[in-house]
């Protein structure tokens, strides 16, 4: 009987062992594509800090641009116009000031940056949003030589953003070797050249040196033609 019975069960078909994961190789599993997820978030995050820093490059680049061409165009041709009024004996007769954070002057308004013609202009850092300070320069029309600019009503154009210090020397090249002082004292003649120093919060930009020209016949006491506005 009982060879009988093992002869049935001999006779009925095996089943195979049926496949699957054991709970250690999940685990190992589990982790390593954790470990690949992990390295794809590193690679995106870097991906994307590099392109903001190369966006806030392009970007600096760019206002560097600007205002380089900018400062060039509105310096490079300053007013020698002396003031109608009467000054103190040590004081400028010219509608110039300059010291290390601020110049003062009048000159001509490229035609492309807006309306052309004669202006007054101001160069400084004023405050700005979120505590920032801006290089901003302001300008007036002008008007004739015995009218002081009304600096409430002038315009305003942000240069650079974001500036943390300023500095600016002028050179007076009538003596050689040439002299560079942050304060502008000398009352019978403008400065040649300026230096203008930037501190951002991005880092220090490149240094900014400027000719400044005297247009040829703007003192009205001198013969030719004046330029960027009429004779008064």
């Amino acid at each position: 009987m009982n060879a009988d019975r093992i002869s049935v069960f001999e006779c009925l078909p095996r089943r195979e062992p049926q496949g699957g994961f054991t709970l250690v190789e999940l685990l190992i599993v589990i982790s390593l594509l954790s470990l690949i997820m992990l390295a794809l978030g590193s690679a995106l995050r870097t991906t994307a800090q590099t392109e903001e820093r190369v966006d806030a490059r392009l970007h600096r680049t760019d206002e560097l641009r600007v205002a380089n061409g900018f400062l060039r165009s509105v310096l490079g041709r300053i007013s020698a116009q002396k003031m109608g009024a009467m000054v103190a004996a040590d004081a400028s007769p010219f509608f110039f000031s300059g010291s290390s954070g601020e110049m003062v002057w009048v000159g001509v308004m490229p035609a492309r940056y807006g309306a052309g013609g004669r202006y007054h202009f101001r160069l400084g850092l004023m405050d700005g949003e979120g505590g920032t300070r801006t290089l901003m320069l302001q300008y007036v029309p002008w008007v004739d030589a015995a009218v002081q600019p009304n600096w409430g009503q002038a315009a305003s154009y942000a240069l650079v953003t974001g500036v943390t210090a300023l500095s600016m020397q002028y050179g007076d090249f009538s003596e050689e070797p040439p002299v560079w002082t942050q304060q502008w004292s000398v009352v019978d003649r403008l400065p040649q050249r300026v230096i203008i120093s930037l501190q951002t919060v991005s880092g220090p930009w490149p240094e900014f040196v400027v000719a400044m020209r005297t247009m040829p016949g703007s003192d009205p006491a001198s013969g030719g033609a004046v330029f960027g506005g009429g004779r008064r």
